[in-house]
């Protein structure tokens, strides 16, 4: 392997693995900011070592045994200056001074070190924002600019962010604990916005070569599973594992042979997981049992459901979608939302009635910038027979996207106006 391809390897290595790392040296020092550090330096020393020796058979055990040592090391540099202190102590006091027990801080109701770590990085003492910012950063594995995208914000912004709520939580001294259960409840919220973003990251890569990135979704998959066993009375938990379910049952089919993306309506849905979407589908009858039906996540899982039944494009319930997204307007109002509204609209009422509310959304600042606007305008234009406009909004969408396949299929539809 050339030193390009265990570069390569490394990279691909830290996206996966670097959340358990941070995760759990965070577990044994109890301080987060230090703990990616630390899982930083781990990385530096593959990237070192491993030109040289070669990639180790077991890749990923290497680097948790590496970041082990490291907090290992530093755990015992601790010991000594706190045995120094109590030595000290002892000759000034005349008696032995108790050092504080750890152990209960260290049992809590969550026996998972990652979605810990989610809830450490949601502490009240941090902003939603910076909270669902720092969490991506850490478990997610994501870039600065790959978590702006998400928020649509600038990564200046998004970086900012990211460093204030490292500083906060080593000012504040934020043990490496989750609330008791009773007060797990204040910061679901954020923790549930965490566990989608990081999925909808795996579903539609922001950037970089690949569509998708499964092991994204999958780590956010199994962080909504744990979470429904952990708090099984919470609607919108059920609710978000619904719709995680439902999305990610189509992934087989999301992409050709050639791995190039390939749009819903002309997906080969006997390629969708049924077992996948039954048990999204169990999910959202829990969620609404549990009074939760007008939930935001509830409202977007069913609005996937309509998507799941139909076995063929065509039969489709648009005017069902188009009336999920118009409460989930009222429920959740963002110019996204209503941007998908309008790719309903224009399915269950014509593509007139879509891009008329399409043409509403072109000064909101949250969308400058964002590729679907001019792809969704570029959608309904040539189902309009505009191709010409169609071409040129296809051509925009390319030029806003950092996602290579994604840049290629606008480029795709914008020729195909520019032929007919």
């Amino acid at each position: 392997m050339t030193a390009p391809d265990i570069h390569r390897t490394i990279d691909a290595l830290w996206r996966m693995e670097s959340p358990r790392l941070i995760a759990r040296i965070a577990r044994m020092l109890g301080d987060v900011g230090l703990a990616e550090e630390m899982a930083q330096d781990v990385l530096v020393t593959a990237l070192e070592r491993w030109p040289e020796s070669g990639v180790p058979d077991n890749p990923a055990a290497w680097l948790m045994a590496a970041a082990k040592h490291r907090a290992i090391d530093r755990l015992r540099q601790r010991q000594l200056h706190q045995r120094k202190h109590e030595e000290l102590a002892y000759e000034l006091e005349g008696q032995t001074v108790v050092g504080p027990d750890h152990d209960d801080r260290l049992e809590d109701d969550i026996g998972d070190d990652l979605l810990r770590l989610v809830f450490v990085s949601c502490h009240p003492v941090l902003s939603t924002e910076s909270q669902v910012a720092l969490t991506l950063r850490l478990l997610g594995g994501l870039s600065t600019d790959e978590i702006a995208r998400a928020f649509l914000q600038p990564e200046a912004t998004i970086a900012q962010r990211i460093v204030r709520a490292k500083r906060t939580l080593t000012q504040k001294q934020v043990a490496f604990e989750v609330p008791r259960k009773p007060d797990l409840e204040e910061r679901l919220e954020s923790v549930l916005g965490v566990v989608y973003l990081i999925f909808n990251e795996g579903y539609s890569a922001t950037a970089g070569d690949d569509w998708m990135r499964p092991a994204l979704c999958e780590e956010a998959l199994r962080l909504g599973r744990v979470l429904t066993g952990l708090m099984p009375q919470a609607p919108e938990v059920h609710g978000l594992l619904a719709l995680m379910e439902l999305q990610a049952s189509r992934a087989r089919a999301r992409t050709g042979a050639d791995g190039a993306p390939v749009l819903l309506l002309e997906q080969d849905r006997s390629r969708w997981d049924r077992l996948q979407i039954r048990r999204g589908l169990v999910a959202l009858e829990r969620a609404a049992q549990l009074g939760g039906a007008q939930g935001a996540y509830t409202l977007q899982a069913a609005i996937a459901a309509c998507h799941a039944r139909a076995l063929r494009a065509q039969d489709t319930d648009w005017p069902r979608i188009a009336a999920l997204y118009e409460t989930l307007a009222t429920v959740m109002p963002s110019p996204v939302v209503e941007l998908n509204r309008a790719v309903a609209l224009g399915r269950a009422a014509g593509p007139a009635a879509g891009l008329a509310l399409v043409e509403t959304l072109g000064d909101e600042p949250l969308l400058r910038g964002y590729p679907q606007l001019p792809a969704v305008r570029g959608d309904l234009l040539e189902q309009l027979g505009r191709r010409h406009e169609a071409r040129d909004e296809f051509e925009r969408a390319a030029t806003l996207t950092n996602n290579a396949q994604e840049r290629t299929l606008m480029l795709a539809r914008a020729a195909a106006c520019a032929d007919r």
